[in-house]
């Protein structure tokens, strides 16, 4: 009995080894391919600045205007400016002294009483005076932050009493139409891009919604650290998005339409393709085009109609029978 078991357990194994596989099948069909660049970008208005400090100071002010139209030179903060005063009164009270000292000078110069090397270096001393009180008067304008174009206020950061930072700016000033979209391209795929390309937008704030855009510009140098290329994308006055918003960017490189098309991993890495002939898988060589993430051009080698076996395998004979797996 223990014989007979063995036996037949060994013709059942044999039976399941000898089953032919299941494989996944999808149609060849025709559609539109395209080639895409994607990218990663911001919105942002086409005009707008920054204004941050160029001192780091306490903030006695701040205008609250956040949305407000303001026009340039508008005062939007104050800094804390009572010690860079008290540097000018100083000065002052020395230009005050000096040129007392140098009025005296030029008299007793007169009556050649004071010789004329002490009158020049009165006169020198009341010129650096003059200047460092020039000098101090201008960067008393740093302690107040004006808006540097005209525009909306966008954004308002920092409070009163906090020490303002000029690594942090404390106001977006700008003009909320017309926006574009700044994007970081990789330097592999810049030379594929051209003006005018049309480019597909995706924002989590609008799933499911098409939205669509050009390249505006491409900018020439990149950034060798993060060896990507700056791209702006012009949106169109009547676009959702709203500044600040991250967007993913889809370039539309090449397109074409009513081309045979399919499943990208139907085909393999030596540009073949598993074809389902009734219960026979046969490999067949193929011409690729334009290839994506999800579809694969087929330019030879392939008709409408036919079906193919998707993933392309790997350790399958040609010619060895296959079993099409139930969809369901």
């Amino acid at each position: 009995m223990a014989v007979l078991f063995g036996l037949a357990a060994a013709g059942a194994v044999a039976a399941v080894m000898l089953r032919p596989p299941v494989v996944a099948v999808a149609a060849v069909e025709r559609g539109q391919a395209a080639e895409i660049v994607y990218a990663t970008g911001v919105v942002e208005p086409r005009s707008w600045a920054k204004v941050a400090p160029s001192v780091r100071e306490r903030i006695v002010w701040m205008c609250d205007c956040e949305g407000w139209q303001v026009k340039p030179l508008d005062e939007l903060a104050r800094l804390d400016d009572r010690q860079a005063r008290a540097t000018l009164e100083e000065l002052r009270a020395q230009q005050d002294f000096t040129t007392r000292i140098l009025a005296r000078l030029r008299v007793l110069a007169e009556r050649n009483i004071a010789s004329r090397q002490d009158l020049e270096r009165s006169e020198s001393e009341a010129a650096r005076i003059a200047a460092q009180i020039a000098a101090q008067e201008v960067r008393l304008e740093a302690y107040v932050l004006r808006a540097p174009i005209a525009g909306v206020v966008l954004r308002q950061d920092g409070e009163v009493g906090e020490i303002a930072d000029p690594a942090t700016p404390l106001y977006h000033v700008g003009q909320p139409r017309p926006l574009h979209i700044r994007a970081e391209v990789n330097e592999e795929d810049v030379p594929r891009l051209a003006t005018g390309q049309q480019v597909l937008i995706r924002s989590d704030a609008f799933p499911g919604r098409k939205l669509e855009a050009v390249v505006e510009s491409i900018t020439p140098m990149g950034d060798p650290v993060a060896r990507t290329y700056r791209v702006h994308v012009a949106l169109p006055d009547e676009t959702p998005l709203m500044i600040g918003m991250t967007v993913e960017v889809n370039v539309i490189t090449r397109l074409r339409a009513d081309t045979l098309l399919v499943p990208a991993q139907a085909v393999g890495p030596d540009a073949t393709v598993w074809l389902l002939e009734g219960d026979h898988a046969r490999r067949a060589a193929v011409k690729t085009g334009i290839c994506g993430s999800s579809k694969a051009e087929i330019l030879e080698g392939l008709a409408q109609g036919q079906t193919v076996i998707v993933p392309a395998p790997v350790d399958l004979e040609d010619g060895a029978r296959v079993r099409v797996r139930d969809p369901r």
